[in-house]
């Protein structure tokens, strides 16, 4: 817990999506570098911060395998997506002069550490900002479960989830105006409306070992540190 902040440790959930920007296709640099300033933010805050990344924005294993890939080797080519944004993403921390270290589920030692949770732990305590990649490091699992996986392994006490939308709605706001927003939800209440904020095993493992999730829009500079702070808009999932 910090005067500011009433989370002392923080998985951070960032979608490969939000390192688009506005394009279609790969890393926007000033995306980028707009995420990494948030999260340096954070870490100002005396807030322990991990993250685990998504690959979306360079590959989609699911995407790939229902045209007829195998699903298992789709979902390999993906973490080696998030790899390659895991560095990106340490690169542009530690360019502001926030220590970072990317580490992945699948040893790769000669392009960065091999994750343990030891080593993360000792690297977060030290007050590095830690990027889990590679998932799980096995198929079948997505981004999601992998950050839950994490929140329960480093100790965190809340899982932020960026999307790019201020919270969880009814539906998709972009597509339905009807749609209604909610300030607090349960986790059963997000497995019982089927509201796809994360997907079930992520929310059944939040929920089993009492992590509050918090879902908040990546897209706003300076938004995760306003949701984490009260000052921004957000939906928190938590059975307390």
């Amino acid at each position: 817990m910090t005067d500011a902040s009433p989370w002392r440790r923080v998985l951070l959930k960032c979608s490969g999506e939000a390192l688009m920007g506005e394009g279609a296709f790969g890393i926007d640099f000033a995306a980028l570098d707009r995420i990494a300033g948030d999260i340096a933010e954070v870490r100002g805050l005396g807030v322990d911060v991990a993250v685990v990344v998504g690959g979306g924005n360079l590959f989609r294993g699911v995407r790939t395998a229902a045209k007829g890939m195998d699903r298992a080797s789709a979902d390999q080519m993906g973490m080696l997506a998030t790899v390659m944004n895991g560095l990106a993403l340490a690169d542009a921390l530690e360019r502001r002069g926030a220590p970072a270290v990317a580490m992945s589920a699948i040893p790769m030692p000669t392009v960065c550490a091999a994750y343990t949770r030891r080593d993360a732990a000792a690297a977060l305590a030290a007050g590095s900002v830690v990027i889990s990649t590679a998932g799980t490091g096995n198929p079948f699992f997505t981004t999601d479960t992998a950050a839950a996986l994490r929140a329960a392994e480093l100790g965190c006490d809340l899982l932020a989830k960026g999307t790019q939308v201020d919270g969880v709605y009814s539906a998709d706001p972009k597509t339905d105006p009807s749609a209604t927003r909610f300030d607090r939800l349960s986790h059963d209440e997000v497995i019982a409306r089927d509201l796809k904020v994360m997907d079930i095993a992520a929310i059944a493992l939040t929920r089993e070992n009492r992590i509050p999730v918090m879902v908040f829009d990546l897209h706003e500079a300076g938004g995760f540190a306003a949701a984490l702070t009260g000052r921004g808009r957000s939906t928190t999932i938590t059975d307390q």
